[in-house]
Order: C-alpha cells, then structure tokens, then sequence
C-alpha cells in the first residue's frame, strides 16, 4: 500500500545509491548526498541498503501512512513526530496505519534520509529511482516530491526490529568547524606556492549555492596562478584549461575566487581547472554542511585517503552488526 505526501518540505527527493555508468555520456551517478545515512536507515528497517527513501534538506516532508510500516530517519537531526509525538532519530520505529509522520525543526547537519520497509518503489530509469531534476530522471516524473504525490512501497522483507538504534559513536556528522581533506590533483601546479599554502591555511565558510551538484565556499584568499601562455581551446582566464573529466569531489576554482566541490549530480566535464578532489570518505559529510559552516581543507596523501576508505568502510560493517 502506498504513502499520501501531505507536505513535502524544501527539497525532498526520492534516491537511492545512484545510477552508475554513464557519467561518460553526460549523467551523474547522483543518488543520496549522505551514503552512509541512506544505508543505515534501510538496514534499520530491514531494507537493502540500496533501496530507495527520501533525502529531505532542512526542512521534512508530512506522510500519511495507509498500512503498517517500520521507519527510520538517519543524517541530519531532524526529528520525525508519529502523530505528533517525537521521536528518536537512527531508530527502527514502527508506524501504524493512518498515522502521519512529520518533522520538528533541524537541529544539525543539513539532510535527513527517511527509509521506510519495503522500500519506494517508483518506476527505476537506467537503474536507478534516484531523482536527477535536471535530467528529469527517477524520483516522481523526474521531480522532487509534492503534495498529493503517492508513493508506492515495495514488499517489506520483515526483518526490521522495532527499536533497534544505530550507536551514537557510528553516527558520523561534521563538526561545528567541518574538515575536509584534499588530495591535490593534476593542476594543482596551475597555482602559486604561496596559493597552495593559504587555500589550506584559510578558513572557508559554505556559501548560500550548496546544493546536490555542488558546494560553494567562500571567505578564504584569492588564488594566483602562475603565468602561462593560453592553451589552444582553452578560455583566456587564467583558471580555464583545455576542457577535461570532472571526477566526483573535485575542486575547481572559477577565477581562483570561490572553491566549488562537485557532488553527485555534478556536470561530467568542462574547462575549469581542479587543484584537487575532496576524498571519498568525505564527501558524505559535505551533504551535511549547511549555509555559513566554517571549513577547512586539509591536505593529505593517497595512502591517508585509502586508509580513510578502509576506516568508514569498517564504520559501515559495524552499523550492519548493530542492526542485524
């Protein structure tokens, strides 16, 4: 049986872990900004950890249950009220037929993810129910949610546990003052020394245009680059290049003013140059910053990147054992 949306908050979308494969021809992987939080609440109520839910932005949505179901809302602190009552987040938490789920007001981080059993089953494209606006790819007609929308749900499996939590130590949210490490990349050379040293030296605030493409910050020092003779192809301004791949994470600096961090509906390429990429390990916290968070890049090697990858893949096996 499905969902009536009442309220659909800000922004809130259907997604799951994307659609890989065919950034090539122009379409982002896309699917939820915060990873692990999608897959712990589907774990929490007996999903596939790919299974579809909602990604809500600061502000939840209103849902009127018309069967039983189990939910779960992991990410941002944004408590759910069952029938009015609140709740606790990274919680199983059983919803009766005819009761409404809704929201409180966001306490921290910036997107709350809400799984419930059974998974949406709205109509996949190329793979995926995740929603790509853009493109006007999965979700409700390519769209994020509205009210009236009806959501279907799949077969629950029967595996949730009422009342099962994630432990709080697994939850992983940015700090007040977030971190994010860097590892340089190929046109790292395209800025001064000096440059290099202050971009990691300053401290950057998150802009108002932080949305599922990419995050803008601002505040730190302009860029200078270093002197060169324009590329064939390539814009007259010093931060063009020849257009090139933009991998997930990468950071480019239009005029070498404000940093971007690309996301996961990011554009696949372009003629920006990139002096580094956020690692992976981190880009779910990127998705959890809002407006105004002061951030700092810091500089790291590969080999601190893969074992970075290692530590929030062994965060994720631990959440799997906590809600088995």
């Amino acid at each position: 049986m499905p969902i009536k949306v009442v309220t659909a908050g800000i922004m809130t979308t259907i997604q799951d872990l994307g659609r890989p494969g065919y950034y090539h021809l122009g379409i982002p992987m896309g699917g939820a900004m915060d990873r692990l939080a999608l897959r712990a609440a589907n774990l929490l109520v007996g999903n596939d950890e790919g299974a579809a839910g909602l990604e809500a932005v600061f502000v939840g949505p209103e849902l009127e249950f018309t069967e039983d179901s189990v939910v779960a809302v992991c990410g941002a602190e944004l408590p759910p009220r069952i029938d009015g009552e609140e709740q606790p987040t990274w919680t199983a938490l059983d919803v009766r037929e005819g009761q409404v789920l809704s929201f409180g007001f966001l306490r921290f981080g910036a997107r709350a993810y809400i799984a419930i059993s059974g998974g949406i089953n709205t109509p996949p494209a190329l793979g995926s129910r995740s929603t790509y606006p853009i493109g006007s790819l999965g979700g409700v007609d390519g769209r994020a949610v509205r009210p009236d929308d009806i959501l279907p749900l799949g077969q629950a499996s029967g595996g949730a546990k009422p009342g099962t939590s994630v432990p709080v130590a697994l939850r992983r949210l940015p700090g007040s003052d977030a971190e994010l490490r860097v590892l340089p990349g190929l046109y790292w050379h395209r800025i001064t020394e000096d440059s290099q040293n202050r971009f990691f030296d300053d401290t950057w605030k998150v802009a108002n245009e932080a949305d599922r493409m990419g995050y803008r910050f601002r505040g730190g020092q302009q860029l200078e680059f270093v002197p060169r003779k324009q590329p064939y192809s390539a814009g007259s301004n010093p931060s063009n290049i020849t257009d090139a791949c933009y991998p997930y994470g990468s950071i480019q600096v239009p005029n070498g003013a404000e940093p971007i961090v690309l996301h996961r509906d990011a554009v696949s390429g372009g003629g920006y140059f990139m002096l580094g990429t956020v690692i992976s390990a981190d880009m779910d916290l990127i998705g959890q910053l809002q407006p105004n968070t002061s951030t700092r890049f810091v500089k790291v090697d590969m080999d601190t990147a893969l074992a970075a990858r290692t530590i929030r893949a062994g965060i994720l096996d631990e959440i799997r054992q906590s809600t088995a």
